[in-house]
């Protein structure tokens, strides 16, 4: 294996006019072609996420444009089947939980009164004994409910349609971006080869891997860390909630337990943030449920999910995926949301991930000039009067 090649030193005057420069070019760029650099961010991630499986194709004699047909071809059927799955399921669920609100709200029962009411008046009679008689719940509710004129009603029917027009334009917008990254992803991948060569003719690998292979095996680390904290903490969730609804914990949760742990796994995506929004629809659901106070056995369960994730998951599957400061974690989930929202927040790990393994391949290429190199203290030849008498 060869030793460490040559080095790049970078002088002083460029670390301190030129780099500073270019920081601030690179900030005004990215507030002016944030989409851009966003459709170029991802479709960089899948085309260095799928290059690995075109490049074992080409090695069985497969030319490389059938390859990349044949790969992602094969990766939008993976996604969309999984969408579609999801979807399916999400659907089926929420139908029945959108029955089951209906029902609770507008069934009556035996007294003739509804669930509902039942809840609001078991909710009053708690507020009377401690002492809060003023708040006046189900009282309340009824005035706002008598209160909806048909103006009003107008309103919030016209603000539907508006909110509807709005979706469907951004809609409409999403699937162009979708268009344009896959298209960008496949003009990487057929290239790739040619900057495989170029980036290895300017920094040579040094018996190391090359920088292209060392970006893959970030992220397909990234990735696979991810799948497995995904499916370990959102079975855990849809295991937990079935369990709470078949011992009358928290009734019903049997029926949707599928849900919540899907909706767990796709939210633990996002961490120090997800695990905390995955709790909210089983709260919410918890709520409605009979006993309401149900939704502290919810708590508790998922209170016991962090502690697993925290304590055994994380430190054993994604301590060496990304190997990043969380500071670090948490201000690249930030940046990424506020360049793209929630589709940022997404890419943003996987291109820490990436932007990692190129920190690391040219750290050990590119050395700054340091600044202590002669910058010791230069001699002065200097006279030294004697003392004066005193005058007398």
């Amino acid at each position: 294996m060869a030793g460490p090649g040559p080095t790049i030193q970078i002088p002083r005057w460029i670390q301190l006019v030129v780099l500073p420069v270019v920081l601030v070019l690179a900030f005004l760029l990215a507030a002016k072609l944030g989409h851009v650099l966003f459709l170029f961010l991802t479709a960089s991630v899948i085309a260095f996420t799928l290059n690995p499986l075109v490049r074992d194709l080409t090695r069985l004699r497969v030319p490389r444009g059938p390859s990349v047909f044949i790969v992602y071809t094969m990766f939008a059927a993976v996604v969309i089947a999984l969408l579609v799955a999801i979807g399916a399921v999400a659907f089926d669920q929420a139908r029945n939980a959108a029955d089951r609100i209906d029902e609770y709200v507008t069934d009556e029962l035996d007294t003739g009164q509804t669930a509902a009411e039942v809840d609001l008046d078991r909710l009053q009679a708690w507020l009377d004994d401690h002492g809060l008689e003023d708040v006046r719940v189900r009282a309340q509710i009824n005035e706002w409910l008598d209160s909806l004129s048909a103006g009003e009603i107008s309103g919030y029917a016209q603000d539907a349609i508006e909110f509807a027009q709005g979706a469907a334009f951004s809609f409409v917008l999403l699937m162009f971006s979708i268009i344009l990254i896959v298209v960008i992803s496949i003009y990487m991948l057929l290239d790739m080869q040619r900057l495989e060569r170029s980036i290895d003719a300017r920094f040579p690998p040094h018996g190391g891997a090359p920088l292209t292979q060392r970006i893959e095996s970030a992220l397909w680390g990234y990735l696979k860390g991810q799948a497995i904290l995904s499916t370990v903490i959102g079975t855990s969730a849809g295991v937990g909630m079935y369990v709470l609804g078949v011992t009358g914990l928290v009734e019903g949760a049997q029926e949707y337990a599928l849900l919540f742990g899907l909706w767990t796994a796709f939210i633990e995506v996002i961490p120090y943030i997800g695990p905390w929004l995955s709790a909210v629809p089983p709260a919410i659901f918890a709520l409605f449920a009979d006993p309401p106070w149900g939704v502290v056995w919810v708590g508790l369960l998922f209170l016991f999910i962090y502690q697993v994730e925290g304590h055994i998951v994380v430190p054993n599957v994604m301590a060496s995926a990304l190997r990043l400061h969380p500071l670090l974690v948490i201000f690249g989930l930030l940046a990424g949301g506020a360049l793209y929202g929630i589709a940022g927040v997404l890419v943003a790990l996987p291109t820490m991930a990436g932007g990692r393994a190129i920190w690391e391949f040219f750290r050990e290429r590119v050395t700054l000039e340091s600044w202590e190199e002669g910058g010791g203290e230069v001699p002065v030849e200097v006279e030294i009067e004697p003392p004066r008498a005193a005058s007398g």
